[in-house]
């Protein structure tokens, strides 16, 4: 079938993405889904920095391909070997499709998924399958979704069947940034009641981090950004206090203003010198978690004896250590019951015409989340 997507043809593309244009919105050609998989309907896709990454190449991966994996759809038609999905059932995307066998599948870590991460670098679906092709030539899928496109092939293993009553733009929220956020406050850290919290970078992600804190019942959350704006909605989303973390001072002055930092920080902003500022201010004793992703090359200094003497913890949280089949139904139940207010962090609404605009506007950091609407 033909589809209007979004391709990026090669890597390194420089702002103003407006004029350079990375993302050429095309006419595809997708194959019918194969055997466990299923062709959907995208109905919404969020703008992450992951996207971004692939864009500005600071995350290789094939191309060409089709970005975009953060969504929500509709079941179109289900692939050989699929009976527990049916034509219009409302789904969440998933961008690490488990394969259920390998060694972290058995142990409950599906995130962690060998053949899926395998298959997320080649560029293909769990299969080993590419399912787009573009003026004769294969493409490349984005970690198993391609969701910048009317329509997309995908693995079973990369959908959860999700309640039909929730609108279909705010369940896309689930599929990255609700999952990695709230998952790495309550499945990573396992943060405890009345516990101190900080949250280095007030993106979507980092927003997501903070709405979890709440819900885990943490008595002090600290946002820690350089936008003034991100910190104001921080405060109102729950935040009980705020920090600029520009300054060259920034650790001393948090350091002392919170008596030592506090019991856990998680870095959500995806550079090298936020996670330094994060593992700064975590106390004696604390954790420090991770869930950005800086450039492959970026490194951390830290001290092995502080790291003895002080008992800390570092630790990388990655897709928030969720189970998306548990996490994504839990998540949206707890959004219907008011406990989990996620349709604050969607902001502007673009057409799939204008996603090269929304791009310079997340690069920017002068928004929390863009979702492409169909």
């Amino acid at each position: 079938m033909k589809a209007r997507a979004a391709v990026l043809g090669a890597m390194g593309a420089k702002p103003p993405f407006a004029q350079s244009k990375p993302l050429s919105i095309e006419e595809i050609d997708l194959e019918p889904p194969g055997k466990d998989e299923v062709l959907v309907r995208i109905a919404a896709a969020g703008l992450c920095h992951s996207d971004l990454s692939v864009i500005n190449g600071d995350r290789p991966r094939p191309t060409p391909m089709v970005l975009g994996h953060e969504a929500a759809g509709v079941v179109e038609e289900p692939g050989q070997g699929v009976d527990d999905l049916k034509k219009g059932d409302h789904v969440a995307l998933v961008f690490v499709p488990s394969c259920g066998h390998c060694v972290p599948c058995a142990e409950g870590r599906p995130a962690l998924c060998e053949p899926a991460a395998a298959a997320n670098v080649a560029g293909t679906l769990l299969s080993g399958a590419k399912r787009i092709a573009w003026r004769g030539n294969t493409v490349n899928h984005h970690l198993g979704v391609s969701a910048f496109a009317e329509y997309a092939t995908v693995s079973r293993r990369s959908l959860v069947k999700i309640d039909p009553a929730l609108p279909l733009a705010e369940a896309a929220l689930f599929g990255c940034a609700v999952l990695t956020g709230v998952g790495a406050v309550v499945n990573t850290a396992r943060v405890s009641p009345g516990a101190s919290v900080g949250i280095v970078g007030m993106g979507g992600v980092g927003l997501a981090a903070l709405l979890g804190a709440a819900l885990a019942g943490a008595g002090r959350i600290a946002a820690i950004d350089v936008a003034p704006d991100k910190l104001a909605l921080a405060r109102q989303l729950g935040a009980t206090e705020s920090f600029d973390g520009s300054g060259a001072t920034a650790a001393e002055d948090i350091r002392s203003a919170t008596s030592g930092g506090f019991d856990y920080v998680f870095e959500m902003a995806g550079s090298a010198k936020a996670l330094d500022l994060a593992y700064r201010v975590t106390r004696r004793g604390g954790m420090t978690v991770t869930a950005g992703l800086p450039h492959p090359d970026s490194r951390l200094s830290v001290s092995p004896a502080q790291m003895v003497i002080e008992e800390r913890n570092l630790r990388g949280s990655y897709y928030g250590s969720s189970v998306p089949a548990r996490d994504i139904p839990r998540y949206i139940a707890l959004y219907r019951q008011g406990k989990l207010p996620i349709d604050r962090l969607m902001s502007e609404r673009l057409t799939l015409d204008e996603v090269n605009l929304g791009f310079d506007r997340l690069a920017s950091g002068k928004t929390v989340r863009q979702l492409v609407v169909f």
